[in-house]
């Protein structure tokens, strides 16, 4: 009874305190991608009618990011979570000072086409480009792609300011739009069925992201 009175105190009480943290830098992401959306607006010369920004609000979990053809999907996930043992966030002096900072709420962005929602493809792939990482103390760490990858290695001497997460949306949007797309070779397309025309799938010249596939490919 005292053990789990206990892990009631500790443990159960940080992963609480964590989740309440990750609700709010969620919303400050929200606050900040409209600034940033809107400071990119007007920095742009010449305007294209047909090229879009905006942030939209999809639910209390979810928010994307249009930039022309790019859609960037923020998930917050409600399950407080912690990292594999040897990874070199809990062997740090932060972490084992204190192991209730090792429990962390994450963000996942996903770089989408825009045109995989407005025609509803279903089988078009999206792409994870990066995870935002907050603790109990508000500290933060990401993993992404380019320059999301060296920014903010290990996690932050100091909580997360409304500056950092300016950065961090930048970056995720820089390296959406850095990321071209290459259409599928010929042969791999050269028949198709019924149902994937009908479905409007990837088999119709969808394509993919240079970079992101043939990566994971590699792993394969």
């Amino acid at each position: 009874m005292q053990h789990i009175a206990h892990v009631l105190e500790t443990k159960c009480c940080a992963k609480q305190e964590t989740y309440r943290n990750l609700k709010s830098v969620f919303e400050l992401q929200k606050e900040e991608a409209l600034k940033v959306i809107a400071s990119i607006s007007g920095n742009l010369k010449k305007k294209d009618k047909d090229i879009t920004l905006a942030v939209i609000n999809v639910s209390e979990n979810e928010f994307h990011v249009k930039v022309a053809g790019d859609l960037l999907v923020f998930f917050m996930h409600t399950n407080i979570i912690t990292l594999d043992k040897e990874h070199r966030v809990n062997k740090s002096r932060y972490v084992t000072d204190n192991l209730m900072r090792k429990y962390l709420g994450q963000i996942n962005v996903y770089n989408f086409m825009a045109d995989s929602f407005k025609y509803n493809r279903i089988n078009d792939p999206g792409y994870l480009i990066s995870r935002f990482f907050v603790n109990v103390e508000n500290h933060f760490f990401v993993e992404g792609d380019g320059q999301l990858n060296y920014m903010f290695e290990g996690l932050s001497g100091h909580p997360y300011t409304p500056a950092d997460i300016s950065i961090f949306i930048q970056l995720a949007i820089s390296q959406a739009i850095d990321s071209d797309l290459v259409t599928l070779p010929f042969p791999s397309i050269r028949s198709i069925t019924l149902q994937q025309k009908m479905e409007k799938s990837l088999a119709l010249g969808g394509g993919q992201k240079i970079g992101f596939q043939m990566s994971y490919q590699q792993e394969l």
